[in-house]
């Protein structure tokens, strides 16, 4: 399958020198385009995602959904759902799931979670392959799981990848137990499936922590939106508790919100250098957990202001430690680290333990990187804490991890002579990001990646 490239090139971070003023337009969001795919896929009659993400997880996604026999038409369309709203669109075309097929996951969470159910549908052997890294994330309390439902899956006992689901061209589904503590995907993985097993599922989490608690929101509000009955802890239900009935899904013509956390590098950037920077059509109301960041970079030392334009962000060039419990945004900590480390005063970052099974060890990752270039961060049990000091240039390694490197980007915006190692890795979920970096600073893209 895929294998990670020995990418060793070095990208000269830009370093800002005077604050930022730019309009930012951020590419669709991985989160909503990957569950779009999904559903439209389920559906009962075609569908349109419009304004996808095209990035490596989201064409990994399709190219699976391809692979099973799902049609996907990727056309340049206008929108019946908003006047005057034109761009790139997909047309989903659903069909009767079927192997054999192989699916690349590459690194992409979604893609190794969300599709074994899927595969559970499709008559044949669905086998699930994908980079190293791929291997060593979580992945068994999902393959439990769909046991617990009916499913036959062949993985050699390491609840792992690679593995084989054996189709059979449906799923009983009923009731399981999950424990969810290291990636709300498991949830969001059965739940998407559900609507198509013939009980539903019940998904009872059994864990003491579940992290990343939006991303289940956005789970439940696309499947409601798509005609599914759905009980929530939220709606009155049991707490850790969701109930999926079984029912047809109906074709969607859906627009996807901007990608709220990749517009963090970004808002940092404003908030480092005391610019101003707007980041275009960010929703009034989203259960991205990327729209936290008005929160959290505003008690940083900024201040926000949403607008007709978009959101408007603006930093005085000082910015301000921050005690914050990050469990339910935790794929924000990165770029939060990235600028604790250029504050005034001390920060922890706490409830983020589940980040050591991401792309990378995330947290060790930071340590060691931040802490390479003069820093100070130590790991605790369930986050970092940094205390800021004088930083120097060096290498910022990324580990194949996009949110390592829009990390080392930031940093280098206030110290010279930062070098990310593979840059490219950022186009996991955030294509072209050398040049829109570079053109958010009114500078010519340059070095490798760009």
């Amino acid at each position: 399958m895929t294998e990670t490239p020995a990418l060793h090139a070095l990208w000269p971070a830009p370093t800002a020198d005077s604050a930022v003023q730019a309009t930012v337009t951020v590419p669709g969001s991985k989160s909503v385009t990957n569950r779009a795919l999904v559903l439209a896929a389920l559906a009962s009659e075609p569908g349109w995602v419009r304004r996808p993400l095209r990035s490596r997880d989201s064409q990994l996604m399709s190219d699976a959904l391809r692979a099973l026999g799902v049609g996907i038409e990727e056309t340049v369309s206008s929108s019946s759902a908003g006047e005057g709203d034109s761009g790139e669109a997909w047309r989903i075309i659903p069909a009767a799931l079927h192997g054999p097929a192989t699916v690349d996951v590459g690194n992409a969470g979604t893609v190794m979670r969300f599709l074994p159910p899927v595969a559970t549908l499709a008559t044949g052997d669905i086998r699930f392959d994908g980079d190293p890294r791929s291997y060593e994330r979580p992945l068994g309390q999902v393959i439990t799981a769909l046991r617990t439902l009916g499913a036959r899956i062949d993985d050699d006992g390491r609840g792992a990848l690679p593995l084989t689901v054996q189709g059979g061209g449906a799923l009983e589904g009923g009731t399981v137990e999950i424990d969810a503590s290291n990636s709300s995907q498991f949830v969001s993985a059965l739940l998407l499936s559900a609507p198509r097993f013939n009980q539903g599922v019940e998904v009872r989490h059994v864990g003491t922590n579940l992290p990343s608690m939006p991303h289940i929101r956005m789970t439940v509000e696309m499947l409601r939106a798509a005609g599914v009955q759905v009980d929530t802890p939220e709606s009155g239900g049991e707490k850790n508790v969701w109930r999926v009935a079984p029912g047809a899904l109906l074709g969607r013509d859906l627009i996807v919100e901007p990608d709220l956390s990749n517009a963090q590098p970004f808002l940092a950037a404003a908030l480092i250098t005391g610019g101003t920077v707007t980041i275009r059509d960010w929703p009034r109301r989203t259960t991205q957990p990327g729209d936290a960041l008005r929160r959290i970079f505003t008690d940083m030392g900024g201040s926000c202001e949403l607008t007709d334009a978009g959101l408007v962000f603006t930093g005085t060039g000082k910015i301000h430690g921050i005690d914050v419990d990050l469990s339910e945004v935790g794929e924000l900590t990165p770029g939060i680290a990235a600028v604790a480390a250029l504050a005034d005063s001390e920060s922890v970052l706490r409830g983020v333990a589940h980040l050591r099974m991401h792309e990378t060890d995330r947290l060790a990752a930071l340590t060691k990187e931040i802490n390479g270039l003069g820093g100070d961060v130590t790991e605790t049990e369930d986050g970092l804490r940094i205390r800021p000091r004088p930083l120097h240039g060096g290498t910022f390694h990324t580990y194949d991890d996009h949110r390592m490197a829009t990390a080392g980007a930031i940093i280098g915006l206030a110290v010279q002579d930062v070098l990310i190692e593979n840059v490219a890795t950022t186009a996991k979920t955030l294509p072209d990001f050398p040049k829109m970096w570079a053109d958010m600073l009114g500078q010519e893209p340059s070095g490798a990646g760009a």
